[in-house]
């Protein structure tokens, strides 16, 4: 695995009310070998080249370890917003699960998102932080039979790896759930498909389902997304110029009539679907003190 430059891991402090309650990002890998024929990273915007291939920070610890000491807030660290944290790679290297031990040397919390079932081997330290900061994973699931996850991200560990990785952490006591999207128009927005996830989710001891009924598109992604569509689902590209144009926001069709049916089984199973209570759900227990100023 390469190496690059690099000047800091994590970035600047933003308030802990938005996306899941994080307050910070990290980074430590560059790119993702999961090959999701969906994957906004590769939008142009973001100015990640040759993003198959995976690359990491040079001396990521080290300059992890010297920002969570410079920091004068506390809070939620959020990993694998652009790079899964757990790719192959990590195995080997552990710079995951060596961020995670810094991170809970200087007692900070952490929300991972990933679509990789290694996250099991990290509960020791996820455990760990949970005893005095909150803990969130999001294991991204959109399809709930394995042969379509397979023709949605390939590389990636298959639909009932990540459900048992999910049910692996809840038994262990870590706050853990599905990150439901993008749920791809004409592909995956079937009663079935959403009806099953949230089903398996329930017997898999899921806290919450997070899900967004459509695609985002925008530059290169876009041509990416459609070239895959080409070569694994004849057709859709046409549907999908014809429904959307060159919109960025794909939303599904069916969209409305997924919500109510989203709604009501996640209702009968007990599990969270809002952001808000998401995030005070997790949360709960943990003092102003201990999230925020040393």
């Amino acid at each position: 695995m390469e190496f690059i430059p690099a000047k800091t891991i994590l970035s600047g402090y933003e308030a802990g009310n938005a996306w899941f309650g994080k307050n910070y990002n990290m980074n430590i890998y560059k790119g993702c070998s999961h090959g999701c024929i969906y994957c906004d990273s590769r939008s142009e915007c973001y100015k990640v080249e040759d993003f198959d291939r995976v690359r990491a920070k040079a001396d990521a610890l080290g300059l992890l370890e010297r920002d969570l000491r410079a920091k004068r807030r506390r809070g939620v660290i959020g990993i694998g917003a652009m790079s899964d944290p757990y790719n192959p790679f990590e195995k080997d290297y552990c710079l995951t699960r060596g961020a995670l031990a810094l991170i809970n040397k200087y007692r900070y919390g952490v929300a991972i998102t990933t679509k990789s079932d290694l996250i099991t081997r990290d509960i020791d330290l996820l455990q760990a932080i949970k005893s005095h900061s909150p803990v969130l994973v999001k294991v991204t699931i959109t399809a709930a039979k394995d042969e379509l996850c397979q023709k949605i991200e390939p590389h990636a560990a298959i639909s009932t790896r990540r459900f048992a990785a999910s049910k692996e952490m809840a038994v262990a006591g870590i706050y853990a759930g599905i990150l439901l999207m993008p749920v791809l128009p004409f592909i995956e927005d079937s009663d079935a498909n959403v009806g099953e996830i949230i089903r398996l989710a329930a017997e898999h001891k899921a806290r919450f389902i997070y899900p967004a009924f459509g695609v985002t598109l925008r530059q290169n992604q876009r041509q990416w997304f459609f070239d895959k569509l080409d070569e694994r689902f004849p057709g859709l590209k046409n549907k999908y110029i014809e429904q959307y144009g060159n919109a960025y926001e794909c939303r599904s069709p069916r969209a409305k009539e997924l919500w109510q049916l989203f709604q009501k089984e996640c209702a009968l199973r007990g599990i969270l679907y809002r952001m808000e209570d998401i995030i005070n759900n997790y949360k709960a227990g943990y003092s102003n003190s201990q999230l925020t100023l040393f």
